[in-house]
């Protein structure tokens, strides 16, 4: 079983027994902890796959710090030609060791789904507080346009007719 996870800002592909470094954790070393960001929980064969919209229900990954450290030095050099401008950095990015234990997709309960989604449903549909208002500002809205498009109408055959008169 393998499943993809995000931690410190970046997605790992993780199986029980793996060991990666992370972004650093404040985590003290030997520490157990859960992850519950898991996006996705699969078998190795394919027979069964969970993905989550984003994270998988009930699913986590529960994992142990090993160590804390640092990286290799990354040497920055930067110059700028006939300038006399050169400038040397280093960095060494914080990390955590980590220990992948165990991976759990426990599914939650039917129940406790349908609840979920019914709230969903609940909160998309359209507000009647909206609805009414909305239906207001039509109303109010459609004899103002009427009634503006109206006296224009009859306006412009009266100029002409008074144009043509004093011709």
């Amino acid at each position: 079983m393998f499943a993809i996870v995000t931690l410190g800002g970046k997605q790992f592909k993780v199986r029980e027994k793996d060991e990666l470094e992370v972004e650093k954790l404040d985590l003290e070393d030997g520490k157990n902890f859960k992850v519950t960001e898991v996006l996705l929980v699969a078998e190795d064969d394919g027979s069964m796959v969970k993905v989550g919209m984003p994270y998988v229900a009930g699913a986590h990954v529960e994992c142990q710090t090993i160590e804390q450290g640092k990286g290799d030095k990354i040497r920055v050099f930067k110059f700028k030609a006939k300038k006399r401008y050169h400038k040397t950095q280093g960095h060494r990015q914080a990390f955590t060791l980590i220990k992948v234990l165990k991976i759990s997709a426990v599914e939650k309960k039917a129940g406790a789904a349908s609840a979920k989604e019914e709230v969903l449903a609940v909160e998309s549909a359209p507000k009647p507080e909206k609805a009414v208002k909305a239906a207001k500002m039509a109303k109010v809205a459609a004899p103002k346009k009427a009634a503006l498009k109206a006296p224009k109408a009859e306006k412009a055959p009266a100029k002409k007719v008074a144009k043509k008169a004093t011709k």
